[in-house]
């Protein structure tokens, strides 16, 4: 098959590099590639996934972020077969598992983090709120103090493993700050619904929460956790991630249009022949090369300690954006064949089109990077 060249010989994007990633390919395409479209047509996430992926050590792997480039390796291996399977990978450890390792007691890191390595337990983060959306701070859910007790009590939104969560990392606000917590997904009061009839990410499981004056103690509190800033700092995390990771659904794109190109006859020869076929394709591997040059730049900045929120917000939204219009190009050329569940390219379309909305929505990461290059505050 056809894979998309590393025209720019970027060593970075070198898979065989990495064992761990080359085994990772290969669990992917034995369980999952040729599953992947029932999957997301019957809105199933594989049961079997957490546990695999830690039986490899990619839990543990990405969870330490000890090798940001091979973090970013994985991501764009999960991805290359669906975005909800990467969204899984990057709640588990760059947000649920990163918050308890950065923020988290020594007793919380003891009962929680061998669990999510392991695959064992699933974590969520619970950030957004229906009246919140962009703006985290306008912050509804609290933890108060009656009789002597602390209850916890509000509404979240969009909870990524919501349905399939062990432990929730919940962020409300306490004596007028915002805190990071953990509660248990099965504790009294925790009610969880999932969120039904979605178009995208079908294969990731999202829950709406509604706490009920769920009882909460101070050793529940993430003892490094007492700023919005913190819980912020965890999304940055994960969306270098999505900058890498979707560089694979852009390859996978960009794979079927060329082999389809190429087998397609029309008119008495190949459709990969026309010239406005082969301008769609060097528009998306330029897209694509790009991308990979954002993504490997920001990585040797976060190696080398300088990478700053507003260049993570840069990358989330120029690559987000061009592996979007690389799914729909895709789709163009395949054209009928190009909406078909097993052709991908739609499947990719759909769930990318999430994927610029969540963890910052391109206006959002727009007006970061206008507000630090002209100096003034959008926001306020």
């Amino acid at each position: 098959m056809y894979r998309p060249q590393n025209i720019l010989a970027l060593p970075e994007l070198s898979v065989d590099r990495y064992p761990l990633v080359e085994k990772l390919r290969a669990f992917l395409e034995e369980g999952f590639s040729k599953r992947i479209a029932g999957l997301y047509e019957a809105g199933e996430f594989p049961g079997e996934f957490a546990k695999g992926l830690g039986g490899l050590g990619v839990l543990e792997q990405v969870l330490t972020g000890d090798d940001p480039v091979l973090e970013g390796q994985i991501f764009r291996e999960l991805e290359r077969v669906d975005s909800g399977l990467r969204s899984f990978v990057s709640v588990q450890c760059a947000l649920a598992g990163n918050a308890i390792s950065s923020y988290g007691s020594s007793e919380q890191k003891k009962r929680w983090l061998p669990g999510l390595i392991s695959g064992e337990s699933i974590g969520s983060f619970a950030l957004t709120e229906p009246q919140g959306g962009s703006d985290p701070a306008n912050m509804l859910t609290i933890v108060t103090e009656k009789s002597g007790k602390l209850l916890l009590g509000g509404h979240k939104f969009w909870v990524t493993n919501g349905t399939l969560a062990d432990v929730m990392v919940v962020w409300a606000k306490f004596k007028g700050k915002i805190q990071g917590l953990l509660v248990s997904a099965r504790a009294p009061g925790v009610v969880v619904k999932p969120i039904e009839n979605k178009l995208s990410l079908r294969v990731s499981k999202s829950a709406e929460v509604v706490f009920q004056d769920v009882e909460v103690a101070e050793s529940d509190f993430l003892p490094g956790a007492s700023s919005l800033g913190k819980a912020l700092a965890c999304l940055n995390r994960a969306r270098l991630g999505i900058s890498w990771g979707v560089l694979g659904a852009m390859e996978d794109c960009i794979e079927a249009a060329v082999e389809f190109s190429k087998s397609r006859i029309l008119f008495e020869k190949p459709l990969a022949s026309f010239q406005l076929t082969q301008d769609k394709i060097y528009q998306m591997v330029r897209g694509l090369s790009s991308a990979q040059l954002l993504a490997v730049q920001l990585t040797k900045l976060k190696t080398a300690g300088e990478l700053q929120p507003y260049q993570v917000s840069l990358g989330k939204q120029n690559n987000v954006e061009a592996a979007l219009q690389a799914a729909r190009s895709a789709r163009e050329i395949m054209g009928g064949i190009g909406v078909l569940a097993e052709s991908k390219v739609m499947r990719h379309a759909c769930n990318l089109e999430t994927v610029k909305t969540y963890e910052g929505t391109s206006e959002i990461h727009k007006l970061v990077v206008g507000m630090k290059i002209t100096g003034s505050n959008a926001f306020k």
